[in-house]
């Protein structure tokens, strides 16, 4: 079920701007109603492993949009490696009674809306202004790389540079070039040249690794990897 991947949403998945949600407490409330009975046993949990909240996704999916899909997308070792949630740690852990469990995962929910929240914000001040808005001279290699550096070092702030995290780091990057108008492909050979296997789980990369990286993510924008 790749559709309810959190690593496979794009930024036009997810663009706060694109997908308007408001959740008040009344919604709220009818929300942890609807989620309560899809929140699984806890045998459920143990057969079924990371899938168990499959149902919960899909059903968050399914009202607000493909977005929701990262409600789970924990810090460190969750139910989706190396993401930013701090509310949900996983099933294995999470999951008590559906009651219990339900504003659990309303309050996940709202959290990694935050996250998207805060990275448009992000998005919109790095982003170098348009050749159009000043001239047509290119754009300053240094934006990008300033861009690139504050990006990556919220990333590993928010995930805490646990397991995984450089995934959902590349994520963010190219959704920030898409957010620019870089197309999706051209925005993954970009990133991946940038970071070519530099970071690591469980290390928060130093000030030479991110430079390099932002160095090489500029560069390479700029036609010269």
């Amino acid at each position: 079920m790749s559709e309810l991947l959190a690593r496979t949403l794009t930024w036009a998945e997810v663009d706060p701007l694109r997908h308007p949600f408001e959740l008040d407490e009344y919604e709220a409330e009818e929300l942890t109603g609807l989620v309560a009975p899809w929140v699984p046993s806890l045998d459920a949990v143990e057969a079924l492993w990371f899938r168990a909240m499959d149902p919960v996704t899909k059903l968050l999916a399914d009202r607000y949009g493909r977005w929701a899909c990262g409600w789970n997308w924990s810090v460190g070792e969750g139910d989706v490696d190396g993401g930013v949630v701090d509310v949900w740690c996983c099933a294995s852990h999470s999951v008590t009674t559906g009651d219990a469990t339900a504003p659990l995962i309303v309050a996940a929910l709202l959290e990694w809306r935050d996250w998207l929240e805060d990275l448009a914000e992000r998005f919109s001040v790095l982003s170098p202004p348009s050749q159009s808005e000043v001239s047509s001279s290119p754009v300053d290699p240094w934006l990008w790389e300033r861009a690139c550096t504050r990006l990556v070092t919220v990333v590993a702030d928010r995930s805490q540079a646990e397991s995984g995290w450089y995934t959902h780091c590349k994520q963010v990057l190219g959704w920030f070039l898409a957010y620019n108008g870089i197309e999706e492909e051209r925005a993954r050979e970009i990133v991946e040249s940038a970071i070519g296997g530099r970071f690591g789980s469980w290390t928060s990369p130093d000030v030479v690794v991110v430079d390099t990286v932002s160095s090489r993510f500029a560069r390479t924008l700029d036609g010269n990897p």
